[in-house]
């Protein structure tokens, strides 16, 4: 299931599949020359769109704004939940893996929150990788190690955000726990909140820094690979927003 979500994603969202059609297009040229410059020529124009800033952060931006970063006074927050978003292949006499950049700026915001809060921590993440360990486990090793904070409880069952939430909801539900601090990306964390909202608790925003862009001339027309990157993500997200909020 989790492979064929995979190739969905490949196939559906921009601009990965925009690669694709290219390809396509350019097969149909001998038979179809009209139909194939008009599906190599649109996907190419949205292709440099997608790797514009102008564009691509546009798309990421909405996603952070009027987050619920306030806890409700009448169910103040009772414990952290930190997701997982990656893992990393490490090398050296003995290879193994370790959390990805995504889960260590997720670790060092919970960690700070922590600090502020001294709530007990959840950590959820799943298998990614047949060969890795859960990323919860990793991520509940890691903590205590790097950061100087323990975790309570380890969710690893999970492999995607709907997962995360339903099998955290179980674990804190069975300890008295309604109402949470919820960790994640900034542009992740509207997602997630319906995610959590379904599985019946209460959310409380604390992403990663909400980013902020620079859309000066003539820098923001220039198309970037980080921008494709993060065009990617904002459609992944919108998508998927729309996914979770159907009843």
């Amino acid at each position: 299931m989790f492979f064929l979500k995979a190739i969905a994603s490949f196939l559906i969202l921009p601009p990965t599949n925009l690669a694709v059609v290219v390809v396509i297009g350019f097969l149909m040229l001998p038979h179809w020359p009209c139909l194939g410059r008009w599906i190599v020529g649109t996907a190419g124009i949205l292709l440099v769109l997608l790797g514009m800033p102008a564009v691509g952060n546009n798309l990421l931006l909405p996603l952070e704004q009027n987050l619920p970063l306030t806890p409700p006074p009448d169910a103040p927050p009772a414990a952290i939940v930190i997701l997982s978003g990656d893992l990393r292949l490490t090398g050296g006499a003995q290879p193994g893996f370790t959390v990805g950049p995504l889960t260590l700026q997720r670790m060092r915001a919970g960690a700070e929150l922590y600090r502020k809060t001294h709530l007990p921590i959840l950590v959820s993440g799943g298998h990614v990788n047949p060969s890795a360990p859960p990323i919860g486990e990793l991520m509940a090793q890691a903590m205590p190690q790097d950061f100087g904070v323990p975790v309570r409880w380890v969710e690893g069952k999970s492999r995607d955000t709907w997962e995360n939430a339903q099998f955290s909801a179980a674990i804190l539900h069975a300890a008295g726990i309604r109402s949470i601090y919820l960790v994640t990306q900034s542009w992740h964390e509207r997602r997630a909140l319906i995610a959590f909202r379904h599985a019946g608790l209460i959310a409380t925003a604390a992403p990663t820094p909400i980013n902020r862009f620079d859309f000066g001339l003539p820098g923001s027309l220039m198309p970037t690979a980080s921008v494709w990157q993060k065009s990617y993500y904002a459609l992944h997200e919108w998508v998927g927003c729309a996914w979770y909020s159907i009843p």
